[in-house]
Parts: structure tokens; sequence; C-alpha cells
């Protein structure tokens, strides 16, 4: 993977096709699946199964109305930004029983987008903490759900502790557009690391 010469503002990279690996994160049923859904031009791969005694006092599907599965792997899906971009998408599971596959998901990722529901912020602490142990470049996405409570984004910051340089947007994980939006925030935001890291006499991310 080699990002050096693709320019984010001009959507342009001056040596061929790039790819590269988006991580999509978050808490139990807060819409990984359904974004990954809404803008793979592949048919995604998904890994749910049918919500079954086990989750018992582990899940809440109080919290999700409707909810019948989970993701108990991943989701994968791709999506083609450019002539010269293609995003490989990477959904993890919400469940904090199988939050030890993350560490392998997010290998190789450039960065990361962690969706939050504005229903269950607090659910949001732990996913953030994981991006922020990690150092791999995050932007939080509110998943805007029909009936959720509407928060100024500088609210939800304040609330959640979210650093400054970290974007935060709203989106809805059922348009393609909205998600699109987010998946060129994290690619803009991950550049803009890579370049003050090489700013600072890091080497230039070859692969």
């Amino acid at each position: 993977m080699d990002f050096a010469g693709y320019d984010p503002a001009r959507g342009q990279q001056s040596r061929g096709i790039v790819s590269a690996k988006i991580v999509i994160a978050g808490g139990f049923g807060v819409g990984k699946t359904t974004l990954v859904g809404s803008i793979s031009e592949i048919t995604p791969l998904r890994t749910e199964a049918v919500m079954t005694a086990a989750g018992v006092g582990i899940d809440d599907p109080s919290k999700v109305p409707g909810k019948e599965t989970t993701t108990v792997a991943m989701d994968f899906g791709r999506i083609t930004m450019a002539d010269d971009l293609i995003l490989y998408l990477f959904g993890t599971p919400g469940q904090t029983r199988f939050w030890f596959m993350w560490d392998e998901i997010i290998r190789g990722a450039v960065g990361a987008a962690v969706l939050v529901d504005t229903r269950r912020i607090t659910d949001a602490f732990a996913p953030l903490d994981y991006f922020e142990n990690r150092k791999l470049p995050y932007v939080v996405a509110l998943n805007c759900f029909d009936g959720a409570p509407r928060y100024e984004l500088e609210e939800v910051r304040e609330a959640l502790a979210i650093s400054p340089d970290v974007p935060l947007i709203m989106t809805d994980a059922r348009r393609r557009d909205s998600v699109k939006q987010v998946l060129v925030t994290v690619v803009e935001h991950a550049m803009i690391r890579l370049q003050a890291e090489h700013g600072r006499g890091y080497p230039a991310p070859v692969g």
C-alpha cells in the first residue's frame, strides 16, 4: 500500500492505482453492516448470525429494537473512489466478546471510521479508547437513526472527550452519498497524519 503520491484534494495518485484498507468500527448495533452494504460496489461479505441465548446478559438488544442478527467476524466491501483509488472496507464485530479480532482486522489499515449511535453515546467510549491507544488515524461519524436524539457536534465532542484534531461528522449509514463523505474524510485525515509524520522524519509508507 502506497499513499505517498496521493493528493486527497485533487483525488490523484501519480504512481498508478492505489488501494487502501479502511476499518469501520463501533459498538453493538451502530450500523457498521448497513454502512458497508450501502456503499460497496461488490456484494458485501457478511458474517452475520442470528442472535441466540449465548448473548443473554452480554448483548442488549433492547437498545436496538428489531435487531435479530449480529456480526460475528467482519463485514467486507469494496468501493472505487476515483480512477486511481480503491478502498477496501472491513467492518468489525460490535460485541465486546468478539473484540479480540479487532487487532487482526486493523492490521495494514490506513484509517478508521468509528460509528456512534446518539441513542447510546456512552457505548462509544471503548471503541474510541481502542483507536486512541493504537495510534491509527480515525474519524467519528454520528449515525443518524430515525427518531434518535440530535446533538450539536461540539456537544458530542465534549461529551466523548474527542480530540480537536479528530474529524467529527454526521452521517446516515443507509445513504450512499453520506457514507462516501465519511470515507473521503477518513482518507483525507489519514493523509494529513502521514504528511505530518513524514515532516518529522518518518519514512514514507510502502507496501
